[in-house]
């Protein structure tokens, strides 16, 4: 007899009817994507809200021994806590918008990557809960560099050798792109 053990992990919590974008290579965002009302009191002209879905499953036969496991991660974009302020943000910005974006899809990326190299053994429940903890760590300090390096978008030639770089990281790992 084989049971399953299913676990849900959210980096962010939400409400559950709350919408999400899940990345697409072929989609892009714009600003009305942005819903939620701009905070005046920073001096960001825009805020990207995106993180990493992750669940999985764990198999396991009658002796309680894992014999296979599947997972699920998702880049998503969270239209309702993302926002902008209209009249200062421009088509640059959002480009810096969409790089965030497309950071969180590259650190999935790497994830199911690192996933992808793991067998099933009693211990994969907690490897996978590892792999998950060191993505998200690396997700937030890759963000923060970037945001540092472009200056919020401000340092134009730092913005493009980042559009560079992220693109050509991407493609490095697009056996493990995100499909929808």
């Amino acid at each position: 007899m084989i049971r399953t053990i299913l676990i849900l992990l959210y980096l962010i919590s939400f409400q559950k009817d709350q919408p999400v974008l899940a990345w697409n290579e072929s989609y892009k965002l714009s600003w009305t994507d942005f819903k939620a009302k701009p905070d005046d009191s920073q001096s960001a002209v825009a805020v990207t809200a995106s993180g990493i879905t992750f669940g999985f499953s764990i198999k396991q036969n009658s002796k309680n021994r894992v014999v296979g496991f599947t997972s699920n991660v998702f880049a998503h974009f969270y239209p309702e806590q993302s926002w902008y302020k209209p009249g200062q943000a421009d088509t640059h910005v959002l480009g810096h918008e969409q790089l965030h974006f497309d950071i969180t899809e590259l650190f999935v990326r790497k994830f199911r990557y690192r996933i992808s190299k793991l067998k099933a053994s009693n211990s994969v429940s907690d490897e996978l809960k590892k792999i998950h903890k060191s993505i998200l760590k690396e997700l937030s300090e890759f963000q923060d560099q970037y945001d540092n390096e472009t200056n919020y978008s401000r340092n134009f030639e730092t913005q493009v050798k980042w559009e560079v770089y992220v693109l050509q990281e991407l493609q490095k790992l697009s056996k493990y792109k995100s499909l929808n």
